[in-house]
C-alpha cells in the first residue's frame, strides 16, 4: 500500500445512531468510517452504530487536520450540525474559510453561527 502523501488527512463528522455527531481525523475517512461501522473504530462509536459520515474537510496536512479536529470537537452538537447543513447551502465559501482560518476564534465562528436562519434543508448566514 502506498505511503499517504503529507496533504492527504481529513477532518470528518460522524452523525451516531443516537443523534451524537463525533469529530474525528484519518488520512482515509472511508476506510475509518467502515471501522467505527465495524465497531473497531473509536470507543465512543462503539455503542452508537451504525454511523454515517456528514461531512468531511479537504485534503490538509496532517498537522492542520488534528488541529482542526480540535476545533471541532469545541463546537457545540448545534453548531456541528448547521456546519453540516451549510455545506450544502449557498455560502459554502464563507463556512469553509471560517472553519480552516484556524486563527479565527470559536467566538467569531460562534458569532456567526447563531445569526444563520435555516429555512427548510438550506441555511443563511
Amino acid at each position: 500500500m502506498p505511503s499517504p502523501s503529507s496533504s492527504s488527512w481529513r477532518a470528518y463528522l460522524l452523525l451516531c445512531a443516537d443523534g451524537s455527531v463525533y469529530a474525528g481525523v484519518s488520512n482515509d475517512v472511508a476506510r475509518r468510517v467502515s471501522a467505527h461501522n465495524a465497531g473497531t473504530g473509536a470507543r465512543y462509536t462503539r455503542a452508537r452504530r451504525p454511523v454515517a459520515l456528514a461531512w468531511r474537510s479537504p485534503a490538509l496536512a496532517k498537522s492542520a487536520a488534528h488541529r482542526l479536529e480540535a476545533r471541532l470537537k469545541k463546537l457545540t452538537r448545534a453548531e456541528k450540525l448547521l456546519l453540516c447543513d451549510a455545506i450544502s447551502s449557498p455560502r459554502r465559501r464563507l463556512v469553509r474559510a471560517l472553519l480552516f482560518d484556524l486563527r479565527t476564534s470559536a467566538r467569531d465562528f460562534q458569532r456567526i453561527a447563531s445569526s444563520a436562519v435555516k429555512v427548510g434543508t438550506q441555511v443563511y448566514l
